[in-house]
């Protein structure tokens, strides 16, 4: 697992737009796995000045979001798709087509089904995530057992805490998503792992410190991927212990 601290979270936002970067000039055609929420918004600026700069095209790049809340139109403000497309793809050269964001507000099977299957037909070179305070990855939340595919997970009270500020009360944040499952996280060629923020602390000494694995916080699943890149910033890494490395 690959651990990079950077001097700033802007820093570490930049790093992560790098390692996307990479796999897109190596890959033209990639699949990107890409997520949403405060952490991840400070990636996108990075992509886009890419575009702008003539540094990439995205014309032939497909994208996949971890996931979206259930009830929540497309055109709802925080609906992860207007998400995406405010913070991304309008600023882009990328094909619509070619972004898939899960559907909150169609019937739930066929679109676990949907979902289920583009993951399978678009498979993802590399995959951004940010982790909850509780330790989700996607909206994974800590339980007995974690599902290893696409499903409709109940909202766990920290993570509906943590996103009430995006809402105008606590009771407006959605108690349901539908999400990838870990199994499907952890079938990403690459995982680039974003993370900032004293209370990010504990969960990441559990990811980082020992080899334990275990439901309860879903990140330390990641411990069984081959290729994980961890990113945080100096602050955030002096509470956790860690410094720069890479090890086998």
């Amino acid at each position: 697992m690959k651990i990079i601290v950077t001097d700033s979270y802007e820093a570490s936002c930049r790093e992560a737009a790098n390692q996307l970067l990479s796999v897109i000039k190596g890959n033209p055609q990639a699949c990107l796995g890409l997520a949403t929420g405060g952490t991840a918004q400070g990636v996108y600026p990075h992509l886009i000045e890419a575009y702008k700069q003539q540094a990439v095209s995205y014309t032939e790049i497909r994208t996949v979001n971890l996931d979206e809340y259930i009830g929540l139109k497309p055109d709802h403000p925080q609906s992860y798709r207007h998400y995406m497309d405010t913070y991304f793809f309008d600023h882009i050269d990328i094909n619509p087509l070619n972004t898939y964001i899960p559907s909150g507000s169609q019937l739930l099977q066929p679109e676990i089904t949907n979902f289920s299957r583009i993951l399978e037909i678009w498979p993802r070179d590399v995959q951004l995530l940010g982790v909850g305070v509780n330790g989700h990855i996607g909206f994974n939340e800590p339980g007995e057992v974690l599902q290893a595919g696409v499903h409709i997970a109940t909202l766990d009270e920290a993570t509906i805490k943590a996103n009430a500020r995006f809402f105008t009360s606590e009771d407006e944040v959605p108690k349901t998503a539908i999400t990838m499952g870990v199994g499907d996280i952890l079938q990403a060629g690459k995982i680039v792992l974003l993370a900032t923020g004293s209370q990010k602390a504990a969960v990441l000494k559990k990811l980082l410190a020992g080899d334990d694995v275990t439901t309860q916080v879903p990140c330390t699943l990641l411990k069984l991927h081959r290729d994980v890149t961890v990113i945080l910033d100096k602050e955030l890494a002096q509470q956790v212990g860690v410094s720069s490395r890479f090890t086998e």
